[in-house]
């Protein structure tokens, strides 16, 4: 597994993103809350501007974060959308709704706070508070203005009397001072000075030194010099002071000061500053208005994210043990018992519905559990009884009450030639009709086993089956049936082609007695007598030559008996299958040159361990058969198209021996009857043919197959067991020089 792997299976362990998403949410709402606070100067902040901007810093930060988680959360909840996982759709809907809910009160509180500071800024700069503001300048200039006109009207009454006592003091300037104090103390002035031209001092009050005396500018001499009362102030005009020219005195001039109320001029300064801060604030307004509605989006955005992804993880919360109990069920649906799902520490509705939910899975799965063992029983029992059947040789067929099939083995298929796996739940009376009468007696008594040998025709033979059916009852109420059968045809081939030898052994002797002495005394009738008889000659000579005919006849059919009755035990040893067949088509062709021979052969030569006289003696029962099938289909319907014998030997594993004719054919009817003693299809034949060649081939433990010909007519197959230890013999067997080539003709 990789490190990233890994990681995210720790963090999805611990629950990481989620506690982040929450921290980061209660950090944000915390954030947003300092910021109000701040902006109003609500303690513990207090009038602190620099707070703001800092704590503004954080809410971005702590917005981009959220905005971050969110949108990362959204998407995995749209991607799990997308892939249908359980869950999915009730997620994105809570997800939906519970956003909705975050976000339309922030929405409303966010927009009425934003009307509210607008509504708040239109009264902070309306007429009325800049007619206030403006007035409370005018009425602290005023008071300043008060003042200067006041020392001004001092600075002239003192000047005037001044003037008027100007004689005197020039004639006893030791007097000037104290006149000056006296018109100061008078008038409530706190300093008086005369001075001259060139600024210094002449007389003064004595506390001038005391208050400290800034000297006056020659633009001041100046403009007193023209006539003009010239009004100063300090710098921080926390006094007023006049200078005017004394007409009376060359060129002196008088200097007075008043201090003014200093809480007055502060109250001035406040005013003016306020006016100053007011003005630049209205200035400033538009741009107020954008930074203060910026905070409270940021602000407000903050509280949004912060709400969304406290409602996504509340979302989550309700949602998880929802989309794992349907994941969890889902699986039990697929067949995955042992699914379960975390109960949870909550003592809740959902932490119920877990519970039950793992109880009724592992109920379930124990019951499965229990299920699936019986049920392996079962199957054990089934496959022992399986087993058992198909190693039955005997056919077996189960069925239900209504004769149903449901529990055949492989021999059953293979005797009635139908594959009965194909034909599970079908009727018994449908599949194998000739066993439905037996079956109708079974049910009528089924307390008694139904037995009856039945025919079952197939393709090209018909077999002889012994069936017994017995009915399986419960409480006299019969469940089902249990067909059983087997194959009996070649018992009863056995039995008649026993019985039969032993007729013909009981023929052949009790026949073959008299026949030498009928035989002699007829030929002694015909030599002795013939030449003596005058009258009617012809006819004594053809009665002896019928009686000697009839007498060889009857021999030649002695002698049949007698090799069918005393057929000799084989003498296997390798041989030339190939040259054996050669030998006996040889025979043929030269004895019946008006049929066409053709000899096939795979491969040369073609070992088999056989008793070459008995197999040669088969093969030309064959062939004489097909030649009497061909000349009995020329008897009947012509010469067109002539007769053609076809001789096929396989060299492969089975090897085999094919004949192919086109004569008359085979009958449908009772074809495997053929090969039983006696019964043949053509007039004079004696019917110990095929009985004979299906005797030899059960001795060489091989199989006599009689088919139809495609193109019309008759197809012998003479089947061999294979012998492998054989093909070390081939090269040794020797093919005769005249029967080494294939050989085709009439």
């Amino acid at each position: 597994m990789s490190l990233a792997r890994r990681v995210h299976t720790w963090t999805g362990g611990i629950g990481l993103w989620r506690k982040v998403a929450i921290a980061l949410a209660a950090a944000a709402l915390l954030s947003g809350i300092a910021t109000y606070l701040a902006l109003t100067g609500a303690p513990p902040f207090g009038p602190r501007p620099r707070v703001v901007p800092t704590l503004l810093d954080l809410d971005l930060v702590l917005l981009v974060a959220l905005v971050a988680v969110v949108a990362f959360r959204l998407v995995k909840v749209w991607l799990e959308r997308r892939r249908g996982l359980a869950g999915s759709r009730l997620q994105a809907r809570l997800v939906w709704r519970f956003s909705l809910i975050a976000v339309m009160p922030t929405i409303i509180v966010a927009v009425f706070s934003y009307l509210f500071f607008a509504s708040g800024i239109e009264s902070w700069f309306s007429d009325k508070v800049r007619t206030a503001i403006s007035e409370s300048v005018a009425v602290a200039d005023a008071y300043v203005k008060e003042h200067q006109q006041a020392i001004r009207a001092d600075a002239l009454a003192m000047a005037t009397g001044l003037d008027r006592s100007a004689t005197s003091l020039q004639l006893n300037p030791q007097y000037l001072a104290p006149l000056l104090t006296a018109q100061a103390a008078m008038r409530g002035l706190t300093e008086a000075a005369v001075l001259d031209r060139n600024g210094a001092m002449l007389a003064r009050t004595g506390l001038m030194f005391a208050l400290g005396f800034e000297d006056v500018s020659q633009d001041a001499l100046r403009r007193a010099h023209d006539g003009e009362v010239v009004i100063m102030t300090d710098d921080r005009e926390e006094r007023v002071r006049a200078l005017v020219r004394l007409d009376e005195f060359s060129d002196l001039y008088l200097y007075v000061g008043r201090f003014i109320e200093p809480r007055v001029l502060a109250h001035r300064d406040e005013t003016h500053r306020a006016a100053a801060q007011y003005e630049q604030l209205e200035g400033q307004r538009s741009g107020l208005q954008i930074k203060f509605a910026g905070i409270y989006i940021v602000v407000a955005m903050l509280v949004l994210a912060a709400a969304i992804a406290i409602g996504i993880h509340f979302a989550a919360q309700l949602t998880d043990p929802i989309s794992r109990l349907v994941g969890a069920a889902e699986r039990v649906s697929g067949g995955d018992l042992s699914a379960r799902v975390p109960e949870g520490d909550k003592d809740d509705e959902l932490v119920s519905l877990s519970r039950a939910f793992n109880r009724m899975t592992h109920q379930i799965q124990s019951q499965q559990r229990d299920l699936i063992d019986a049920n392996r029983q079962l199957d054990e029992r089934r496959r022992f009884t399986e087993t058992v059947l198909t190693g039955v040789s005997a056919g077996v067929i189960g069925l239900d009450r209504g004769g149903r099939i449901y529990l055949p083995n492989r021999s059953a298929s293979a005797l009635l030639g139908v594959d009965l796996d194909l034909s599970i739940g079908e009727d018994l009376a449908v599949v194998a009709p000739e066993m439905a009468r037996l079956l109708k007696l079974s049910a009528r008594r089924p307390d008694r086993l139904a037995q009856a040998q039945v025919q079952i025709a197939g393709a090209d033979s018909t077999r002889t089956l012994l069936v017994r059916i017995a009915a399986e009852q419960d409480d006299g109420e019969i469940r089902g049936f249990v067909v059983t059968f087997d194959d009996i045809t070649e018992l009863v081939s056995a039995q008649r082609m026993a019985a039969w030898a032993d007729i013909a052994r009981r023929i052949a002797h009790e026949i073959k007695n008299p026949l030498t002495p009928i035989q002699l005394s007829a030929e002694r009738l015909r030599r002795k007598y013939l030449k003596e008889i005058k009258k009617d000659p012809e006819t004594f000579r053809i009665c002896t030559d019928t009686i000697i005919r009839h007498v060889e006849d009857i021999g030649r059919m002695v002698d049949e008996f007698s090799s069918f009755a005393r057929m000799p035990a084989p003498v296997l040893k390798p041989e030339d299958l190939a040259t054996i067949v050669e030998r006996a088509v040889f025979l043929e062709r030269t004895a019946h040159p008006k049929i066409a021979f053709e000899t096939r052969f795979a491969a040369r030569p073609v070992p088999l361990r056989c008793d070459a006289r008995l197999i040669g003696q088969a093969l030309i029962n064959i062939i004489k058969n097909a030649i009497e099938s061909i000349e009995g289909r020329i008897a009947e319907s012509g010469p067109t198209p002539p007769g053609q014998i076809i001789v096929t030997v396989e060299a492969d594993r089975p090897v085999a021996v094919t004949i192919e004719d086109n004569g008359k054919g085979l009958p449908r009817h009772d074809r495997e009857r053929l090969t039983e003693p006696y019964v043949t299809t053509r007039a004079k034949g004696t019917g110990l043919g095929l009985a004979i060649v299906k005797k030899i081939m059960e001795d060489h433990r091989g199989q006599l197959m009689l088919l139809d010909r495609e193109r019309g007519g008759a197809r012998v197959r003479l089947v061999f067991a294979g012998d492998a230890r054989l093909a070390r013999h081939a090269g040794s067997l020797a093919v005769p020089a005249e029967l080494s080539s294939v050989s085709h003709g009439a």
